[in-house]
């Protein structure tokens, strides 16, 4: 060939590489967008994952303090039903002594009546100590008893401290004034008593006494040789001197 034609070779093979490097360069471009398409794409995939992820870490989160207010509400409401049981318990056992109150009072009653008849009759068979007072108590009990303003209970208090009263007249030293018959003549007299143990009468000139005889019923006037004991005791009751040892005209127990 002549050095012409070999030149004009040698300038189109060089062109034709020329544009093969030229035309080769566009899809490794391409490649490379791609693949940084790609990577962003991961990326915000990932971002999205790491979100969803965080999510689910607050969602599990949430859901076990779900679950512990839901056992803490479990504990709670089941206490609040022992309350509740309790309580309705404590509603069944009041109704049950509401519903026995009139029966209660149906049988209250009567005792009391037989109490104020019971006392009204000891009264009656024991020694006169103070024995108006006594018979006046009983008598109020009875229209107490008529008192529709007065509640049961109160009155059942004021029957048992009228046994209380008369029980004190057994262990009490005590004088008073009144009157007593001495053989159809009515005598004022300072009483003594010791408990139910004795019960004297003192003139009030001081010059007779009497003693109480309760099997007889009646007053049985002392000798002289008790005037001055007696004297000594009602001195004694009203705290005029000090206790001291006294001769009384007392009967042996039976």
């Amino acid at each position: 060939m002549s050095k012409r034609t070999l030149i004009a070779s040698c300038v189109v093979g060089a062109f034709a590489l020329g544009n093969t490097a030229f035309v080769s360069a566009d899809p490794l471009t391409d490649l490379k967008n791609e693949e940084v398409k790609i990577q962003k794409a991961a990326a915000k995939s990932q971002e999205k994952i790491n979100n969803y992820f965080e999510q689910s870490q607050e969602l599990l989160v949430e859901y076990r303090q779900v679950l512990d207010s839901t056992e803490n509400l479990k504990i709670y409401n089941d206490y609040l039903a022992n309350l509740v049981a309790d309580q309705q318990r404590g509603i069944d056992s009041l109704q049950r002594q509401i519903d026995s109150i009139e029966e209660t009072k149906q049988n209250i009653v009567p005792l009391m009546f037989k109490m104020i008849d019971s006392l009204e009759q000891f009264i009656n068979l024991d020694v006169p100590i103070n024995l108006e007072e006594r018979i006046e108590r009983v008598q109020r009990l009875r229209d107490l008893m008529q008192n529709s303003n007065v509640t049961v209970a109160e009155r059942f208090r004021q029957v048992l401290e009228a046994y209380q009263t008369e029980n004190e007249y057994g262990s009490l030293i005590s004088t008073y004034q009144g009157n007593i018959s001495d053989a159809g003549t009515e005598v004022t007299v300072d009483f003594f008593n010791l408990g139910r143990t004795a019960l004297l009468a003192l003139s009030l000139d001081q010059k007779n006494a009497w003693v109480w005889d309760n099997n007889a019923r009646s007053w049985e006037k002392l000798g002289d040789e008790y005037l001055d004991s007696v004297i000594k005791s009602v001195r004694m009751a009203q705290n005029l001197v000090p206790y001291d040892l006294i001769k009384l005209p007392i009967k042996a127990a039976e």
